[in-house]
């Protein structure tokens, strides 16, 4: 029997709801988090990549987390992107989420400089040990530009229990099938999380423990669906909901990055936010909003959105 891991399920990455002027728009931030909690997501993470960390000011970032944390007020476990390009001000922000009372951090590597071996391991090593709250590793190659192998994981998490887990986002699914073969099968109740939508099934069959999808913020009721049919035992459903998920991913090719389309999508759903985003991300354009309304709609049609 698979051990019980601290964080497991359905976690969306939240976009941030902003006004145009970059002021926390706390209204839409409010609606978007009940509508998310209603929809029974296993937990909240802000400030991820779709959560707009990479243009946000420090002073903004420690706003968002002390917002969210206050307003949750325990509902469900929220996790707190902490990560930046220097070790010192990665563990700055990760004291002020402990401080606030979020549940766990969520670190990606840095971004800029491609950081020997030893030298990323001493990265995430200072953090672990200046800051005691639970730590979910984020790997994203894609656009840190280097990889947090298995083997890596595996030497940080035996050096350093508290990191109790990892967002996998990776293009290759055997990434994330070494990581489970290897990470879980000495260290089981860590957590490991496919970070691309349609990795999730396949990480659930190989033992993995859950998603972090940015589409899970405005249709989480496909991933969330997927997740509690298949602990349920009813591969069927979960396989039908994961064939309903597949087009949705469609979406990320409508524009880039994607947060912009995330948050007209949640518009869309009757979630009443605003849908700017920071400079040097666009709002959609007219034609793009039309686009997405359509593909939507014809979802809603389907009823693969279930209302």
């Amino acid at each position: 029997m698979q051990a019980k891991t601290q964080f497991h399920g359905v976690i969306p990455p939240v976009p941030t709801i902003l006004h145009k002027d970059g002021r926390i728009d706390e209204k839409g931030m409010e609606n978007l988090i009940d509508f998310l909690i209603e929809s029974k997501v296993d937990g909240l993470f802000f400030l991820g990549s779709g959560g707009e960390f990479g243009q946000m000011s420090v002073e903004l970032r420690k706003d968002v987390a002390q917002f969210v944390t206050r307003y949750i007020n325990g509902r469900v476990p929220v996790l707190i992107g902490t990560g930046t390009t220097g070790t010192k001000e990665t563990i700055s922000l990760s004291l002020h989420a402990k401080k606030v009372g979020a549940d766990g951090i969520v670190v990606i590597n840095p971004y800029y400089y491609k950081l020997t071996e030893d030298s990323l391991f001493q990265h995430f090593a200072e953090i672990a040990e200046n800051v005691d709250l639970p730590i979910i590793l984020y790997n994203y190659p894609e656009l840190t530009g280097q990889d947090l192998s298995p083997e890596f994981v595996l030497k940080l998490v035996r050096a350093y229990p508290h990191i109790v887990g990892i967002k996998d986002t990776v293009l290759s699914v055997g990434h994330t099938r070494e990581m489970i073969l290897k990470v879980k099968s000495e260290k089981t109740d860590f957590s490991v999380f496919s970070g691309y939508d349609d990795h999730f099934l396949n990480n659930l069959s190989l033992g993995g423990d859950g998603s972090i999808p940015l589409t899970a913020s405005f249709v989480p009721e496909l991933s969330v669906g997927i997740y509690q049919a298949f602990k349920q035992g009813n591969y069927g459903h979960a396989i039908d909901l994961h064939r309903q998920l597949a087009p949705v991913l469609l979406l990320y090719k409508l524009d880039s990055p994607f947060m912009n389309v995330a948050k007209e999508a949640i518009r869309l759903r009757g979630i009443e936010i605003s849908t700017d985003v920071l400079a040097p991300v666009r709002s959609l354009s007219a034609e793009k909003k039309e686009q997405l309304k359509s593909f939507l709609n014809e979802l809603l049609d389907k009823s693969i959105i279930l209302s």
